[in-house]
């Protein structure tokens, strides 16, 4: 096993994998941003390297500066955890180059699974369903007579995306020339990259992913699938496993699909891959992540196993430490996603200090948080605060655990979707497990925050009184907690400790 690890991230995931390093006896090293000298996984970490400004292209996604700092704090090797670098397939061969170690799929695996028009073709090479549709093309008039091979509606989507960028549905053929051009500007802007994908647009579909582990000689397991339909603009929000719509038969099938296209670019560690699964129950491949996902949490929960510690052992030796026989998921999990962000005004970023900050602690409910009291929000970074897990033996259990876990935490300074996220498990699209794709954004066009002000608990509207009477007073008081030697916030005292 290796002797020290560079986590080159931040925020929650930063401080999650610190936590299985510490387990491990394996000390870390953490990178930081100006902006985040006093953040949490700063102060997890055994050692810290600042590598620049606030701004991400500076700091954050600086290749040099990253390794720089991973060889003088003598690393060995590195976890990029996701975003940011973590599916750069130049950062991986850039840590190769360095002698160090990418925890991670190989550069050329990343690479041929991080183009959707080459990951659609290994796809299909592997047996693999994929949805109609025809290959990338750049030239626009090209991309329009593709499109109109064929029915309507169709999908544009950029060839080197993902996150929902550079995508575009069409339901009229007048509207296709600027739906072309839209998709190219942003895909242009995302990604250097004009091609674009045309598709069938199946609807009334779901988003179900399987969590594959790949020795990177060809041997895959599937280790569960995770249903991630509720989304706002192809942003998911919350998370469960396993899916309600995925009976045996169809799982078995997923997981070997699954199984097939990951072994097909000889995938290493970790990695999911996302199917659209359709009203006539046929499922599609849609694209691979080469990278742990932010949802992973619940497939650890069903599945009693540490993702990150089977990453470090397959990077560090290259053999898979279970077998697919030894996989039982058990019960049922969910994810919620909190962020710093106004449902109310289209979930545009939000910012602010931190004035208060208390988390549920019930049994069944597992937090991975990546902020403090008393700390500054920035808006240089991704909005996401933290991650409630919860697990029960059925899924009502789950769920009415997560509504617990949300109603009683108090995050005070920062507008979030704490209030939206309780009203959607709340819904009867959730209650009764028939969300899709689309389920989100028509009912959040008439959501309203005062609908869940009565779920509020007492605690939290008294706080929040207190807090509007003095706020330069706890930001004060606050500024003073993050400053002191003591920080009686730290993660390995009040959270992400795993409770099932």
């Amino acid at each position: 096993m290796f002797r020290k690890v560079l986590v080159a991230n931040r925020g929650e995931i930063a401080v999650r994998i610190m936590r299985t390093l510490h387990r491990l006896e394996i000390p870390s090293v953490a990178v930081y941003s100006e902006a985040d000298a006093d953040a949490p996984h700063v102060r997890a970490a055994d050692e810290a390297v600042c590598i620049g400004p606030p701004p991400a292209r500076e700091s954050y996604l600086a290749i040099p500066a990253i390794l720089s700092a991973a060889r003088n704090s003598g690393a060995e090797a590195i976890h990029p955890g996701y975003g940011f670098l973590a599916e750069n397939p130049e950062f991986a061969r850039a840590c190769e180059g360095a002698g160090l170690v990418f925890i991670g799929p190989t550069p050329q695996s990343m690479a041929d699974m991080g183009d959707k028009s080459t990951a659609r073709a290994f796809a299909q090479k592997a047996g693999v369903p994929t949805v109609p549709g025809l290959e990338a093309e750049s030239d626009p008039a090209r991309i329009e007579r593709n499109a109109r091979t064929l029915p309507l509606p169709v999908l544009l989507k950029a060839a080197a995306g993902g996150g929902g960028k550079g995508m575009r549905r069409v339901d009229d053929w007048g509207a296709l020339p600027e739906a072309i051009a839209a998709a190219q500007r942003e895909g242009k802007a995302a990604f250097g990259d004009l091609r674009l994908i045309v598709e069938r647009y199946v609807h009334a579909v779901r988003h179900v992913e399987v969590q594959v582990l790949g020795d990177g000689r060809g041997h895959v397991i599937a280790l569960g699938e995770r249903e991630c339909s509720l989304q706002r603009r192809h942003q998911k929000i919350i998370e469960e496993t396993p899916s309600p719509a995925v009976d045996e038969p169809l799982r078995q099938a997923m997981w070997e699909a699954a199984r097939k296209a990951a072994a097909s670019v000889r995938y290493r560690g970790a990695g999911t891959v996302e199917f659209l699964l359709g009203p006539d129950r046929d499922f599609y491949f849609l694209e691979m992540n080469t990278r742990l996902q932010v949802e992973h949490p619940i497939t650890e929960l069903a599945t009693g196993l540490d993702l990150v510690e089977l990453q470090l052992r397959v990077a560090a030796d290259g053999e898979l430490a279970i077998r697919q026989s030894e996989v039982h998921p058990r019960g049922f999990a969910l994810e919620a996603r909190l962020y710093a962000e106004n449902p109310e005004a289209d979930f545009l970023p939000t910012s602010g200090r931190v004035l208060e900050l208390l988390w549920p602690q019930h049994p069944g409910v597992r937090v991975d948080a990546g902020i403090v009291k008393g700390q500054e929000v920035s808006v240089h970074y991704d909005p996401l605060l933290a991650k409630l897990i919860t697990w029960g033996d059925t899924r009502d259990v789950a769920r009415r655990r997560m509504l617990a876990a949300l109603s009683d935490t108090v995050l005070l300074g920062v507008v979030t979707n704490q209030a939206f996220l309780i009203d959607l498990l709340e819904s009867d699209p959730f209650r009764t497990g028939q969300t899709f794709t689309h389920t989100v954004e028509p009912w959040a066009a008439s959501w309203t925050s005062q609908a869940a002000v009565a779920q509020v608990p007492p605690v939290v509207l008294l706080a929040a009184a207190l807090a509007d009477r003095s706020a330069t007073g706890r930001t004060q008081a606050g500024r003073a907690a993050v400053d002191s030697g003591g920080d009686p916030y730290s993660p390995w005292q009040r959270r992400d400790s795993w409770r099932v």
